[in-house]
């Protein structure tokens, strides 16, 4: 399996590695400093900004495709995946854009050029531990960059609707999976806890309420430990019970928000 492939690798052997007209895009999470993050990548000879993603080896499972996405940009291996969406929308692909690529490149690129063709993408999500993510551009791009989800504005091709609907996924997952254990760190407080759930559900939530319901739920512990350091009261700090988390999500946690 190839590794560390530039643009022009891409471009001119592709259509001999790779599935085609099939691509994969990685909405990668990260929850820092109660802000929801998004990982992003600057791209060679362009001004966008796009989500992590490439294309599937004709001998690779896809999901393997999508971890190996998330490694290289990443240094994670054990990472919470999953498969959300296939966006199929026929313009969706930029002919211009790799178009012009290719001839920065001194590629002359034929009319059926494997990179020209319509392509399907499989949207992932990924939610990783913001603490132990190295991003790092690949050789494609060059940045790699954590963003504040409420200041992504405009991506490359379809990307911010790629964006927008897997976070409408983790609205309707939140009662499913594991969101907040894997977002969070092992040790955080209550009003960390209900900040992720209001950045993902994107509205105020009563603190009373929201405390009361998830102590009601049964999966979460307090420590006797206390988040020094800040301007009021030390508020404790508290840790999910896993076997009682996964019973509680295989159940559904009741209730809407």
């Amino acid at each position: 399996m190839q590794q560390n492939l530039t643009i022009a690798d891409v471009m001119q052997n592709g259509g001999k590695w790779f599935m085609p007209s099939l691509s994969l895009d990685c909405v990668i999470f990260g929850f820092h400093e109660n802000q929801m993050k998004v990982l992003l990548l600057k791209m060679k000879n362009a001004e966008q900004w796009a989500l992590p993603g490439g294309f599937i080896y004709k001998d690779e499972d896809i999901e393997e495709a999508a971890i190996r996405v998330l490694r290289e940009r990443t240094g994670i291996h054990d990472i919470f995946l999953q498969q959300f969406h296939v966006f199929g929308r026929p313009g969706r692909s930029d002919k211009k854009f790799h178009s012009d690529i290719m001839k920065k490149d001194g590629i002359k690129p034929a009319k059926d050029h494997w990179i020209l063709q319509r392509f399907l993408t499989v949207g992932y999500y990924a939610l990783v531990d913001f603490a132990h993510a190295i991003p790092h551009p690949d050789g494609t791009s060059t940045s790699c960059e954590w963003w504040d989800i409420h200041e992504v504005k405009e991506l490359f091709m379809d990307h911010k609707h790629i964006l927008d609907k897997a976070l409408e996924t983790l609205r309707l997952q939140l009662n499913h999976q594991p969101i907040g254990y894997t977002l969070l760190p092992q040790k955080f407080t209550m009003p960390e806890l209900q900040k992720l759930y209001e950045t993902i559900l994107d509205k105020k939530l009563d603190r009373r309420n929201f405390q009361r319901r998830m102590m009601g739920y049964g999966i979460l512990k307090r420590l006797s430990e206390t988040r020094k350091g800040g301007a009021h009261k030390a508020p404790y700090l508290y840790s999910f019970d896993l076997r009682r988390y996964k019973k509680a999500l295989q159940e559904g946690l009741q209730g809407g928000w």
